[in-house]
């Protein structure tokens, strides 16, 4: 019950302000017809219960269960069943994922359909899904952090010289919003199991590698489509 009423303050003290910011301008700056004004306050009251309901069922069933798997994987001693199963859920998550909806959405309509809506949600969940595997194998095997996102970002820049300019910035936007509500809770807590079977490691501090490592997935990813289709 405690867990529901802090979920509860923190999203009204989230949504509280844009929605207060927006009453000012109307009151004194663009004066948007009233059915535009009454649909924004409607919006607003679903945005407040949607985000609710959709932390209260993250808190309670996705990250426990994300960390329960993660502690599980690495009982089967079989590297190759705990990385597909990285791969596997880092990529359902991913499609899962509102955010990465929603920029698929904004980026089918702007360019007419020629970057599609599905090819870039699956483009960008299987780019996230490969860097999730690695981010387990480099938890298992103990590798340098640092080296893996140096060589990452490195590979990044090297292809953008290749990559058409209009999708190098999808590409980014791209890696930015797979680290939303969906996804992030999920492989954190997925890493922060993995890390606490593992002996001499700290749990949280290698489960946050996971997400610097996976959000160059979906850069990456992007960066190839335009390679392709550009």
């Amino acid at each position: 019950m405690d867990t529901i009423k802090e979920t509860i303050r923190e999203v009204i003290l989230a949504v509280l302000p844009v929605t207060l910011v927006v009453v000012l301008l109307q009151l004194t700056i663009i004066r948007l017809p009233a059915v535009d004004f009454l649909q924004f306050l409607i919006g607003a009251v679903f945005v407040l219960i949607g985000l609710i309901l959709f932390l209260v069922g993250v808190q309670t069933g996705l990250l426990p269960v994300g960390r329960a798997i993660g502690s599980a994987l690495p009982k089967t001693a079989k590297l190759k069943t705990v990385v597909f199963f990285g791969f596997l859920l880092g990529f359902v998550v991913t499609v899962a994922e509102p955010d990465v909806r929603v920029l698929a959405t904004q980026i089918d309509l702007v360019s007419d359909g020629q970057i599609s809506r599905t090819l870039l949600i699956y483009s960008v969940a299987l780019g996230l899904a490969l860097f999730v595997a690695l981010a387990m194998v480099r938890l298992i095997a103990n590798l340098p952090l640092n080296v893996l996102l140096v060589v990452s970002y490195g590979l990044v820049f090297a292809l953008a010289a290749f990559t058409p300019a209009d999708y190098i910035p999808i590409s980014f936007d791209a890696g930015g919003v797979t680290t939303g509500p969906m996804a992030v809770p999920f492989i954190i807590a997925l890493g922060v199991g993995l890390a606490s079977v593992l002996e001499d490691r700290s749990a949280s501090n290698d489960s946050f590698g996971f997400i610097a490592l996976a959000s160059i997935g979906p850069i990456l990813a992007v960066m190839i489509l335009g390679v392709i289709f550009g």
